[in-house]
């Protein structure tokens, strides 16, 4: 495993992963299996914003690189009325290729800038109806659109990409998550605040690239029922929602390996800056310890290569 930030080793991080034993980390496959595959690169753009690459292949999850100010982590939480804005100029930076994108679900901080990056690299984009009825609605290509809902099992070159039906974390009192709802049937007007794009169902996706079976999960929440013993390397995690609800994860699914964190940096921070935790992450740590799986965590535009 290496460390990295855009391909230089980063020191304190890389001492800091080793503290917790992931340096020296193996999959479940055997030595000589995990010596004859190629690597994994994991860079991480914020938020739930990966880019994972093998070779010439590219997934990236939620892309959302325009980081517009909103105040969701501040005490009156984030205004609904903040318009959605996407700035190539911001993008260009980061995104250069992408085989696949996938959709999480419909949320503001995971959406906005899926449109461009389809445009700009020819991906294929999966999401379910809801997802892409609003992709669709801010002029996303609609030939690039593949709907999924869960059960899916798609080849790509390079890779494939299984679809599980997942739910979005929810917390308070009354166990709510922000901007409920979906957009079934006809496209919707353009999304034009943040209160506009809502959640629309959330997915979870296994992607199995360079002999790495890796669950992408964009929230803290989870269907038991679908990832009853599922069989992974690498878990992308991240903190929120109930309480215990990693541990109920964790136990769900086969023991893994590794856990990296995602989702845990407060989105309205620079993402050319070290990250800010929003307050999850040593909670996401101590269950992922507790279950005896190696956690990683990466700051802004780090990789980590497995």
């Amino acid at each position: 495993m290496t460390l990295s930030r855009r391909g230089v080793l980063a020191g304190a991080t890389a001492a800091a992963v080793g503290a917790t034993g992931v340096v020296g980390w193996r999959s479940s496959a055997s030595a000589a299996d995990t010596a004859s595959r190629e690597p994994v690169k994991f860079t991480w753009w914020g938020n739930h914003r990966w880019e994972i690459r093998c070779g010439q292949y590219v997934v990236l999850t939620d892309p959302w690189l325009t980081r517009f100010k909103t105040g969701t982590f501040k005490p009156a939480g984030a205004d609904p009325a903040t318009r959605v804005v996407s700035k190539p100029e911001v993008i260009d930076r980061y995104v250069s290729h992408a085989d696949a994108v996938l959709v999480h679900h419909g949320h503001y901080d995971h959406i906005p800038d899926v449109p461009y990056i389809a445009r700009k690299t020819g991906a294929t984009v999966l999401g379910n109806e809801s997802h892409l009825n609003l992709l669709r609605a801010m002029r996303a290509p609609g030939e690039q659109l593949s709907q999924v809902s869960g059960g899916e099992y798609l080849p790509f070159k390079g890779f494939t990409v299984e679809v599980f039906r997942s739910l979005h974390s929810c917390g308070g009192e009354r166990h709510q998550f922000a901007f409920p709802g979906t957009r079934p049937g006809a496209v919707p007007a353009r999304p034009r605040t943040i209160a506009d794009l809502v959640e629309g169902g959330t997915l979870a996706y296994v992607i199995t690239i360079g002999g790495l079976r890796i669950l992408s999960l964009s929230t803290a929440g989870y269907d038991p029922v679908s990832l009853r013993d599922l069989q992974v390397d690498v878990v992308l995690a991240a903190p929120g929602g109930e309480p215990g609800v990693t541990d109920r994860l964790l136990q769900t699914i086969k023991p893994v390996k590794t856990v990296i964190a995602t989702h845990w940096d407060d989105f309205d921070e620079p993402l050319d800056k070290p990250a800010v935790d929003w307050g999850g992450l040593n909670k996401l740590r101590a269950s992922v310890e507790a279950a005896g799986s190696a956690f990683i965590k990466i700051d802004h535009l780090e990789s980590v290569t497995l």
